[in-house]
């Protein structure tokens, strides 16, 4: 794994605790087709259900693939 450094300096000025920094990027990755659903579930540390639900109260449409259904 690598590990990536961010300042309290950008978090302070972003507004953003850790969980919530980890979430948006989880929410930008998957809607960019970066992760997978279930990745970007991990990287948010939330279960896929409610992940669903934050993607959907912001209107960003589930794609699912055969993974999903394995």
């Amino acid at each position: 794994a690598t590990a990536m450094t961010i300042t309290d300096d950008i978090m302070r000025e972003a507004n953003l605790t850790e969980a919530e920094l980890k979430t948006e990027l989880a929410v930008l990755l998957y809607q960019n087709g970066k992760l997978s659903l279930g990745q970007a579930a991990r990287l948010a540390e939330m279960a896929r259900l409610p992940f669903q639900f934050l993607l959907a109260g912001r209107q960003i449409p589930v794609n699912y693939d055969e993974a999903a259904f394995a």
